[in-house]
């Protein structure tokens, strides 16, 4: 069991990695570019933020392809691992045209809402205009890879994300030098459908026998036919709820870290990637747990998914413990590695034991959140974000209310809403995964 979580876990921390680099290095190219580096960083923070805003809708097409796929591959129901990859895909187009039709007026009443300075905003603007018209392959790339997830081949997604990520930094470099910061998002759509050939190009090649053999005009009219995807719009629902409460979070920290001016935006922002790091590897395990979760689950082996639950916690909480010693001696070079304004760094010292307090809850938030979506348990992850929500917007207020440091309340709340989704989901989880079967 333990080598086949990690057969599933190494190519997607791997992914994962680069994953983390891209967003670095374009915070580490805007921070570079010229002086005004806490303008740029703050540019790309918010102009991220509206993507955020946008994608996290979206995740229901790489969790519920996931999800429903690692059943059907525990069942060995071929057709319906093909249904359900036309049936996302099918939605990942709708969806990126309808984002690419709205981002005049969903950009400008977005950016109303955020306080921060009129420079901060053009650069968002100008960076969000873009990267939009990478809208369609970046929602086929979701309902891809959780397909590949689904289908245990984590190889596959890792192999995507690489090539999406390794043409993101390139790209990106070269053009930021050739014309500036528009190079930036430029590199990013160049990056998203070169990934989207390679994937397709997978599916073709590899998946030949399940995907494009005997692929007919009835497979795609059914691949648009809602009503036979009753089932998965239920579970869609539940995690377009999720992504907004989600979303409410994730906004909520950069709208306010942009109230606090630009050199802590950019502290804000430039230590949220840092934290993170850890979730890129926890994520690894996240997905094993999905995939092997589903698996199990349609091969009604209980024994085995009791066992592969108990050994992927263990995997993530080594994870968290590991990245708690990085953070705790690595946080000032982190940051210096991210911009070369002083000013910058200086401002962000009282704040970096925070990186290490946040792996204690993060690493099993994330996990849980894995093992739930390959249950297909959605209305529990839909519950568990709603509680999230009201734990940090609620300890985000009190914290004010008691007039502590800004920043130390932003993270506070911030940690309070990863303590409540472990606490929820931990005592959902029992009847949970009894009831699966």
């Amino acid at each position: 069991m333990n080598r086949e979580i990690l057969r599933l876990a190494i190519p997607s921390i791997l992914a994962n990695i680069t994953v983390s680099l891209v967003g670095m290095v374009d915070l580490a190219i805007a921070g570079h570019l010229d002086s005004q580096a806490a303008m740029l960083i703050g540019g790309i923070a918010v102009g991220s933020m509206l993507f955020d805003l946008l994608y996290w809708n979206f995740l229901f097409l790489k969790e519920g392809t996931g999800g429903f796929t690692a059943q059907a591959y525990g069942r060995q129901d071929w057709t319906e691992t093909r249904r359900i990859l036309l049936h996302y895909i099918f939605l990942a187009i709708v969806s990126g045209i309808g984002l690419i039709a709205i981002q005049w007026p969903f950009a400008k009443l977005a950016l109303n809402l955020v306080g921060s300075s009129e420079a901060v905003k053009e650069m968002a603007l100008q960076y969000f205009f873009i990267r939009i018209w990478a809208a369609p392959a970046s929602l086929c790339l979701f309902a891809i890879k959780g397909w590949f997830i689904g289908m245990q081949d984590s190889f596959s997604s890792m192999a995507t994300d690489i090539v999406v990520n390794g043409v993101n930094v390139a790209a990106s470099i070269l053009l930021a030098r050739a014309i500036g910061f528009a190079g930036i998002p430029l590199g990013t759509v160049i990056a998203q459908y070169t990934g989207l050939f390679f994937a397709l190009a997978i599916l073709c090649f590899k998946y030949r026998e399940i995907v494009v053999k005997g692929l007919d005009m009835k497979d795609l009219r059914e691949a648009m036919d809602m009503k036979k995807f009753s089932r998965a719009s239920r579970m869609n629902f539940d995690l377009i709820i999720r992504a907004f409460g989600m979303i409410a979070i994730y906004i909520g920290f950069t709208v306010i870290s942009a109230h606090l001016g630009d050199t802590l935006l950019a502290v804000c922002s430039i230590m949220m990637k840092i934290m993170m790091l850890f979730s890129y590897f926890t994520d690894g395990f996240a997905y094993a747990g999905e995939a092997l979760t589903g698996k199990f689950i349609g091969m009604k082996d209980r024994e085995n998914l009791y066992r592969a639950v108990r050994l992927t916690f263990a995997w993530s909480l080594g994870i968290g413990l590991f990245f708690i010693g990085i953070y705790a001696f690595g946080g000032v070079p982190l940051f210096r590695l991210m911009t070369s304004d002083d000013t910058v760094v200086e401002a962000a010292r009282p704040f970096l034991w925070w990186m290490c307090a946040i792996p204690l809850f993060g690493c099993p938030a994330f996990t849980w959140d894995g093992i739930y979506v390959g249950a297909t348990e959605s209305k529990a992850l839909r519950d568990a974000t709603i509680l999230a929500v009201l734990a940090f917007f609620g300890v985000w207020g009190v914290c004010l209310i008691l007039s502590l440091n800004p920043v130390d309340s932003l993270m506070a709340g911030y940690f309070a809403h990863l303590a409540a989704r472990t606490m929820y989901q931990t005592a959902k989880s029992r009847k949970m995964l009894s009831s699966v079967f």
